[in-house]
């Protein structure tokens, strides 16, 4: 593992309103690494995930991201998304457009690719989430799992360093439940740097490298899944795992 965090955040502070969601957060994320976020409901999870591509702005602190600043005002924002890849609970796919549209329109529209390379990758990235044979369906079409593995094809066509995945299992059955965890699973596997905010919570014990707990907007525990999730010290960690585990 590299010395040097891909991802390094200090003492990032961040309020809606009167509100302070995050709370002083510091946290590093090494190449390569799978790191799960866990938490209550409203304890800041999805909003610190959102900070790493800037979606979510904070108000204090320093968010690094392979040396580039993402709190700096003069931030290239469109540099930095094509970097960290980001999947949510919604798939946001156009509906008016097939499956292979929607993976190539972003280096088609955004990056002014070359078309031939463009589809070419996207048809190979369809393999990766199992979904060959699909290429002219439309969204609707499908079902919500296949709707999602669509939406991490998508990001993935940007050719990312880093995928965030806020809650991508929440709205969906069980079963489907399972295939988009089996996707993720493979490209951690294949080295990519994942984040996620889950609720599954036996995925985090068997896929994350590291597990970090925020409560209140502050981590409150950090540490291996293994050691978190059998012995974990923070009061408010032991009780919130009690009820979920």
């Amino acid at each position: 593992m590299h010395e040097e965090p891909l991802i390094r955040l200090r003492s990032v502070q961040k309020s809606y309103g009167t509100v302070k969601v995050l709370d002083g957060i510091n946290l590093d994320i090494f190449k390569g690494q799978t790191v799960c976020i866990i938490g209550p409901s409203g304890s800041g999870k999805s909003t610190l995930i959102r900070t790493f591509n800037a979606l979510a702005p904070i108000q204090a602190g320093s968010i690094k991201i392979g040396g580039t600043e993402v709190n700096d005002p003069h931030l290239d924002q469109l540099a930095l998304r094509k970097r960290v890849g980001i999947v949510f609970q919604q798939y946001n796919l156009f509906p008016h457009k097939t499956v292979l549209q929607n993976i190539m329109m972003a280096p088609l529209h955004v990056l002014h690719q070359n078309r031939a390379a463009v589809e070419k990758r996207a048809r190979r990235l369809l393999a990766t989430v199992r979904l060959s044979g699909l290429e002219n369906r439309y969204p609707g079409e499908l079902s919500g799992g296949q709707q999602q593995r669509v939406a991490i094809a998508r990001s993935l066509a940007m050719e990312p360093e880093v995928m965030l995945f806020d809650e991508v299992t929440a709205a969906l059955d069980p079963e489907m439940v399972r295939e988009v965890l089996v996707t993720i699973r493979e490209l951690a596997e294949a080295g990519m740097t994942c984040i996620l905010v889950t609720h599954e919570m036996a995925f985090a014990r068997e896929v994350a490298d590291y597990v970090y707990m925020l409560d209140d907007g502050r981590v409150v525990e950090a540490g291996p899944p293994e050691e978190l999730f059998s012995n974990p010290k923070n009061p408010r960690a032991k009780e919130f795992l009690a009820k979920i585990l």
